[in-house]
């Protein structure tokens, strides 16, 4: 950080992490056990560190106490949560668009924190499109993939009209969705030309300008950044660096 001038870094657990525990008790377990881990580790050095909790969203009522005792107690910046979360089973995905976690996003809106939606790779019997191909797995394809979809279904299920004050951010300048999203609103939206069960009362477009942030993070690319600005403006853009996957001196440089 020193040496390219980053003078304050936001702190996250890797992924898939809580997310890939199956068994809830566990889920909440290893989420308390990294969280106070993190606040150690950000206590000695709190003006150059800040913290994203990790949340055991396979229980959303845990998830939400864990949210709030991050916050109110040890003063975490938000939540950034690795994709889905396995329930009971690998091949289980609960995303969180749905019902029962209406609760949890009412929390979130009360504290008026960030939510950093992380990727993670799709369900392995959602790679049937990929298999045989390694490559697009991850960062290649795969992650953006996965994570703009559940963005989408955020989106889509009226979460933004329930609770307008929340923020999503999105990593990779935008998970591919800002390429996409005049074609996906023009659809999709409630007025669009195919809204098929859509619950968002506005197009998709006017919820991804006013409740998602997006970050540079492993994407130093400037036109993809200039379209992004574009998009949904330069204040909704930050920088990031992605470490220890990418490079600080390359994020930085460029």
């Amino acid at each position: 950080m020193d040496e390219t001038g980053i003078e304050y870094s936001i702190i996250s657990l890797n992924a898939p992490a809580i997310q890939a525990i199956p068994d809830p008790k566990r889920a909440v377990e290893v989420a308390e056990i990294a969280n106070d881990t993190l606040a150690e580790l950000i206590a000695k050095h709190p003006d150059r560190f800040g913290a994203f909790a990790a949340l055991p969203l396979q229980d959303p009522e845990a998830a939400t106490k864990e949210l709030n005792r991050c916050i109110t107690e040890l003063d975490f910046a938000g939540a950034l949560v690795n994709g889905f979360s396995n329930l009971n089973n690998d091949e289980t995905a609960k995303y969180y668009d749905a019902e029962e976690y209406l609760d949890f996003w009412s929390e979130v809106a009360k504290l008026d924190v960030p939510f950093y939606l992380h990727p993670r790779n799709p369900l392995l019997s959602q790679q049937l499109g990929i298999k045989d191909h390694p490559w697009l797995m991850g960062p290649a394809w795969s992650f953006s993939v996965e994570t703009g979809v559940h963005a989408l279904r955020l989106i889509g299920s009226g979460l933004f009209d329930k609770y307008p004050n929340i923020n999503i951010i999105l990593g990779h300048l935008g998970e591919l969705i800002q390429n996409n999203i005049w074609r996906t609103s023009h659809w999709a939206s409630a007025n669009g030309r195919n809204p098929l069960g859509v619950k968002a009362e506005k197009p998709f477009i006017d919820y991804f300008r006013k409740n998602f942030y997006l970050t540079t993070s492993g994407n130093f690319r400037t036109i993809t950044m200039k379209n992004a600005i574009d998009e949904i403006g330069s204040d909704r853009v930050l920088f990031s660096s992605d470490y220890p996957f990418e490079d600080m001196e390359e994020a930085t440089h460029w």
